[in-house]
């Protein structure tokens, strides 16, 4: 239900980690003119032919060509122009010799290597032709595509845009870090947990706010920033008690564009998702370890197909099992766990702290998430499994 925005024309700066909307295709030549591809000396070959060091070829030192002379020259017989790399190669010019093979000279020129006609020219066009398509649509935009894109005189790119993102926490329990704590008070850790894992995935965050048991400060808050998202993210409210803000404030029998529902899953289970205000609504649970596992499943993914962004899913690695687990019936588990890659493609797997929701300190650490099918109850040690991989 996450919906892509329609694409936009966006400066080279802010263009980077987006894919492009369209293909691209050269306005000019890349090089744009016959260029040195040395330090040295513009020269006919044949005036050069028979030069060797015991032997130079003196020529005089008819001009002196910088990058970025813009007047155009000509090469007489017999004379060479100094020329710097990068710098246009006057008319005539049939070969560059290198500053190395030569005395240096300012005025006149010892020559004492040949060169061959074309040696150290780089000719209009040789590496991009006017009218190719040099980007295609679908690429992800990064520094040699900006590099390239500003080379060819182009200030823009045409991108599908980072979906924005609004990130709510929600509960009269939550203090911000630093803040002291009162008994029964914990600090919020949902929301940059969660903009984090926005980030990550290549969106942007257009706000983070937490909001307490009340559902007109919940609806307030959703007023003020809802207009500029494309996808709300809350964490908690959604569960079955008596102070659950977002099922309150969207009506517990869905009635008000958002569906709640139990998934089969652990972590995770309380979910919900809807439209609010023009924008994608996915409502997750409050423990922290179900809000970004669930985030990891259901949300990520398509966030980055949204954005047309490459491996959507995390990779998905075959694993041997290094211990014996058991899982629970008719839920699909996503346990932490430590991968360890092998060669061959298929590394062993262990579990990697308690299975409960609100264990963190684990998932911090942990570089995968186990996944054992709903339909298993027991697994044995050497079983292969997959992992996603979260490094």
């Amino acid at each position: 239900m996450i919906r892509a925005r329609p694409s936009v024309a966006v400066a080279l700066a802010q263009a980077q980690g987006l894919v492009l909307a369209d293909d691209v295709v050269a306005r000019l030549a890349l090089p744009v003119f016959d260029n040195s591809a040395m330090d040295g000396y513009a020269v006919r070959a044949e005036d050069v032919a028979d030069a060797t060091p015991e032997r130079p070829v003196v020529l005089e030192v008819a001009e002196d060509i910088p990058a970025g002379r813009t007047d155009e020259l000509t090469l007489q017989p017999n004379t060479a122009h100094r020329i710097m790399t990068g710098a246009p190669v006057p008319a005539g010019t049939t070969a560059v010799v290198p500053v190395e093979d030569t005395d240096g000279g300012a005025e006149s020129v010892a020559i004492h290597r040949p060169r061959p006609v074309g040696a150290h020219i780089r000719r209009a066009g040789e590496d991009v032709a006017p009218g190719t398509t040099v980007l295609r649509k679908g690429q992800v935009v990064t520094p040699a595509v900006l590099g390239l894109a500003a080379a060819l005189g182009m200030p823009e790119l045409p991108v599908i845009p980072r979906q924005r993102v609004l990130v709510m926490s929600t509960g009269s329990e939550l203090v911000s870090p630093g803040e002291p704590l009162l008994p029964g008070q914990i600090y919020e850790s949902n929301s940059i947990m969660l903009a984090g894992a926005v980030r990550d995935a290549g969106a942007e965050v257009v706000a983070v706010a937490t909001a307490e048991d009340d559902v007109a400060q919940f609806s307030s808050i959703l007023d003020r920033y809802a207009a500029d998202a494309d996808l709300i993210i809350t964490s908690g409210g959604v569960s079955a008690g008596a102070y659950e803000v977002v099922k309150d404030a969207f009506g517990r029998d869905g009635d008000q564009g958002v569906e709640f529902v139990k998934v089969a899953m652990q972590p995770g289970m309380p979910q919900g998702i809807g439209r609010v205000a023009g924008a994608t609504i996915v409502t997750l649970p409050g423990n922290p370890v179900s809000a970004l596992v669930s985030f990891e499943v259901f949300i990520r993914p398509a966030l980055r197909r949204a954005m047309g962004l490459p491996d959507p899913e995390r990779p998905h690695r075959p694993a041997v099992l290094a211990e014996s687990l058991t899982s629970p019936r008719g839920k699909r588990q996503f346990r932490r766990a430590l991968l360890n890659r092998s060669k061959d493609g298929v590394g062993t797997v262990t579990s990697y702290g308690p299975p409960a929701s609100h264990h963190l300190r684990w998932l911090a650490s942990a570089n995968g998430l186990l996944d054992i099918p709903e339909d298993v109850v027991e697994v044995s040690e050497g079983t292969e499994l997959q992992v996603w991989d979260l490094s």
